[in-house]
């Protein structure tokens, strides 16, 4: 599915809006920061790391979020489950030394309620 994914800014602080694939993951959403496999991670995802509330609108529904970037043990899982959607993936991680970085995004209420 395709989201429209609006961050902050890191350096200006201003909204930044960039449409992105999302991939289902229970009540979560799954990003990729492949950026077609160059050797830099994509703006937005240094958005995240700097600011990680977020705004994604999937329709007409505009929803409040925070992302967490994926770094434990349910990486693997969620990688297959990108690369099985979207197989292309794996031709961007075989471009680049760096490790592609994925993004779960949760609502806010979720997040508050888990913390």
């Amino acid at each position: 599915m395709q989201i429209a994914l609006t961050t902050t800014g890191r350096r200006t602080g201003r909204p930044r809006e960039v449409t992105l694939y999302a991939f289902a993951d229970s009540d979560r959403l799954v990003i990729v920061g492949s950026r077609g496999g160059s050797a830099k991670d994509p703006a937005w995802a240094l958005n995240l790391r700097a600011q990680p509330e977020a705004t994604v609108k999937l329709g007409r529904q505009v929803r409040p979020m925070v992302a967490h970037e994926v770094t434990d043990d349910d990486r693997g899982r969620l990688w297959a489950l990108v690369c099985r959607e979207f197989p292309l993936y794996e031709t961007y991680q075989r471009r680049t030394k760096r490790t592609i970085p994925l993004f779960v995004l949760e609502t806010r209420e979720a997040d508050e309620l888990s913390g």
